[in-house]
């Protein structure tokens, strides 16, 4: 009973009994799914043509298998993950992903061996950008690809092709997890630093005095008896020559300078879009990139503030007015590009390592593409040659 309802339930489910029903299907909820389902319907094709060969046992297993796979990237295509949906999309791209990779393997060991040999070329490439050339498996398939082009297959390099396209895949799963991984971390550190600003919000506003960015920069019109008191948030004039700065500090003094910082932080952040270019990985790296710096911005345009309230920086020390201080603070949150722009960098060369053509200084294939048609010239030009010095001969004379 519990099969029946969570069959009834699963999202391939409720897709099939709408085709059967005469209902469209649902439109994929984003681009990547739209992707994925195209590529899904055609290995279904390929599979049922597959199955419409004669059956052998091997060919039986290899077939549920790619059948188990391709249901399973269309279950998961299909799941919505309910409230969980803002954060499972990574998990729903490498469970379709993986299997459709997977299939397509199974697809290359059921294919007959012309078209086996067609393959052979986008294998070849798929092992030039995901393996090192040092790879026994690419060295290997360098050195067949030739033969297997054109035709002329051994038992072995059917195995040779279906290894070396899952090794491919094997190290693309690998690429994109370290893409993965440095987004998560990303995002995780944003999160840390937001917290750590919303936190330092909260407690100026509840003690403003403990944190104060406040500045007595000169007296006051009474001279020595009144003194100029500014803050972020306001500015006190003609007040009594004792008064503490500190004593007047606002409890939005701490979050005016983070709003501040924010709008230094959001105006690098449009900046360094010109430099940030498309990239084909299921993973938003760069966004993830960009949203740090606007919790860095304001963590940022504080700790400056604070500097020039502490006379750390020589010249800073008396600001005159707020519009100074704001002016500060939005100095600073922009300042923190000078940190930032190393994460860009960082997630710039992690998107650049996927799919990253790594060519060995002598590569077998092309030296031997380029060996056969330099060779081909020589020939060419040497009967050229031949024929050019026997029609210039004078007819009756020795031969040289």
């Amino acid at each position: 009973m519990a099969t029946s309802v969570a069959a009834r339930g699963s999202p391939w489910a409720r897709t099939r009994r709408r085709l059967e029903a005469g209902l469209r299907p649902r439109p994929p909820r984003s681009p990547w799914r739209a992707r994925a389902k195209t590529r899904l319907a055609y290995l279904e094709v390929q599979l049922k043509r597959e199955e419409a060969r004669p059956p052998s046992a091997d060919r039986k297993a290899l077939l549920r298998g790619m059948e188990s796979h391709l249901e399973k990237a269309r279950a998961a295509a299909e799941e919505t993950f309910g409230w969980r949906r803002l954060w499972s999309g990574s998990t729903a791209q490498e469970g379709v992903w993986s299997n459709l990779r997977s299939a397509d393997v199974l697809l290359l060991q059921l294919v007959s061996d012309q078209e086996a040999a067609g393959r052979a070329s986008e294998v070849m490439a798929l092992v030039k950008r995901h393996l090192g050339r040092d790879d026994p498996q690419r060295v290997r398939l360098a050195q067949r690809i030739r033969s297997i082009v054109s035709g002329e297959l051994v038992p072995t390099d059917r195995e040779l092709l279906v290894r070396a396209l899952d090794s491919a895949y094997v190290a693309l799963d690998a690429e994109l997890a370290r893409v993965r991984s440095l987004r998560n971390i990303l995002w995780t550190a944003t999160f840390v630093v937001l917290l750590g600003v919303a936190g330092l919000a909260v407690y100026g506003w509840f003690f403003p005095q403990s944190l104060s960015l406040c500045f007595a920069p000169k007296l006051g019109p009474g001279g020595g008896t009144a003194v100029d008191i500014v803050c972020p948030s306001k500015e006190f004039r003609g007040l009594p020559a004792g008064t503490v700065p500190s004593s007047r500090a606002d409890s939005r003094d701490i979050l005016t300078v983070e709003v501040a910082g924010l709008a230094g932080a959001a105006f690098t952040v449009i900046a360094s879009l010109r430099h940030i270019r498309g990239t084909s990985t299921p993973y938003m790296l760069p966004l993830a990139s960009a949203v740090l710096k606007f919790p860095t911005g304001a963590l940022s345009a504080f700790l400056g503030v604070l500097l020039i309230r502490g006379a750390f920086v020589p010249g800073l020390s008396d600001l005159d007015s707020r519009s100074q201080v704001l002016a500060w603070a939005a100095v600073f949150g922009a300042a923190q590009h000078l940190v930032t722009r190393l994460v860009d960098d960082r997630a710039q060369m992690t998107l650049a390592e996927v799919g990253k053509t790594t060519d060995s200084v002598v590569d077998p294939e092309n030296a031997a593409v380029m060996e056969a048609t330099v060779y081909g010239k020589g020939q060419q030009t040497r009967r050229g040659q031949g024929k050019e010095a026997a029609v210039e001969q004078p007819a009756g004379s020795p031969p040289r």
